[in-house]
């Protein structure tokens, strides 16, 4: 099995995948990559049939390279990314060779970049998942000096392919529905949250994101409220008012009230939203929600659609001349003789 290299890490570097879903019940969230639709778009850049296991990059990169010649795609948060000091274009695939250093550095949008080798991560699956949760300790930071096995290119010598991601780096509009709690809130109070043009707070983490807002959101109904479930998307207000986002590795249980659920088609939305993002709040029926809603296999299934061969200017070509650029020979009286 080969092996990707990480020469030095820069930001908080993770393996990350889809997660680990259906384990509420032994207190465990489902966790995996805060950007899925990065991993969706890096399946359709390699041309896989699912979403790989892959470096997950908050903030920003760091150094890498290969044992064995492999295809990257790189995706999510757009990195300054160069290969042996040659610039790459992002939301793209690239073939490494042993020997490159891959430098990624930090993310010039977003939050959230994502390294994924073609053969995927192959470190050890647990309860059918390799992402780590630093929340419960599962896996841990990835630091420099170390190597993580990854599966062979099933075809390297693919060509190189590219996408035009969603525009979702800067911030924008979330859909939300109304859950069991939402009527707990005053009419006015819920008028008002929807009117408010939040800004993504410092605080966030894989837990949760905050939104800042000079407004508080609050509600008499909730006291005595007992804890019950909660999933990445929850809107939670704290005692004083602070609404958080829940995201991928927010607890099982809760017993602050939430005022609604954020689409899940929208998260990533919040995911790349840095400090300081304006994020607003829209309101919108379940039936609204239910046919806006996407599979994840039908937005795969897209992407594919929408990727494109990756033209390479000549003058970033550093071997241009062992390659075969004119087929056929030709004594140059061709036209004469015809």
């Amino acid at each position: 099995m080969s092996a990707l290299q990480i020469r030095r890490a820069d930001g908080i570097l993770t393996v990350q995948d889809m997660g680990r879903p259906g384990h509420l019940a032994q207190g465990l969230s489902r966790g995996g990559a805060m950007d899925r639709l990065a991993l969706l778009e890096a399946a359709a850049l390699l041309g896989t049939s699912a979403p790989l296991a892959a470096v997950e990059m908050a903030g920003a990169g760091g150094a890498f390279a290969v044992t064995l010649p492999t295809r990257i795609a790189l995706t999510g948060a757009p990195m300054a990314a160069s290969l042996d000091q040659r610039p790459l274009r992002w939301s793209a695939t690239h073939l490494l060779q042993p020997g490159q250093i891959l430098r990624i550095g930090g993310a010039q949008a977003g939050v959230y970049g994502y390294l994924t080798p073609a053969g995927g991560i192959g470190t050890e699956p647990w309860l059918g998942s390799r992402a780590a949760h630093l929340t419960i300790g599962i896996g841990a930071a990835l630091a420099g000096d170390t190597a993580l096995p990854i599966g062979e290119d099933p075809d390297p010598e693919r060509p190189a392919r590219v996408l035009t991601a969603s525009a979702r780096f800067g911030g924008g509009t979330l859909r939300i529905v109304d859950g069991p709690q939402t009527a707990l809130f005053d009419p006015a109070v819920i008028e008002a949250f929807f009117a408010t043009a939040f800004l993504r707070g410092p605080r966030g983490n894989r837990q949760g994101v905050q939104l800042e807002a000079r407004d508080r959101f609050t509600t008499t109904q909730a006291k005595g409220l007992a804890s019950d479930l909660i999933a990445p998307g929850e809107v939670q207000l704290t005692g004083d008012g602070v609404p958080y986002v829940l995201m991928s590795e927010c607890q099982t249980v809760g017993g602050y009230p939430r005022i609604g659920t954020v689409l899940p088609d929208d998260l990533p939305l919040v995911a790349q939203a840095a400090p300081g993002a304006v994020l607003r709040c829209q309101r919108i029926s379940l039936e609204a929600a239910l046919a806006a809603h996407r599979p994840e296999a039908a937005v795969l299934r897209d992407l594919a659609q929408r990727c494109q061969p990756l033209v390479r200017d000549p003058a970033s070509i550093p071997d241009l001349l062992s390659y075969q650029l004119i087929s056929g020979v030709t004594r140059g009286d061709d036209l004469e003789r015809a």
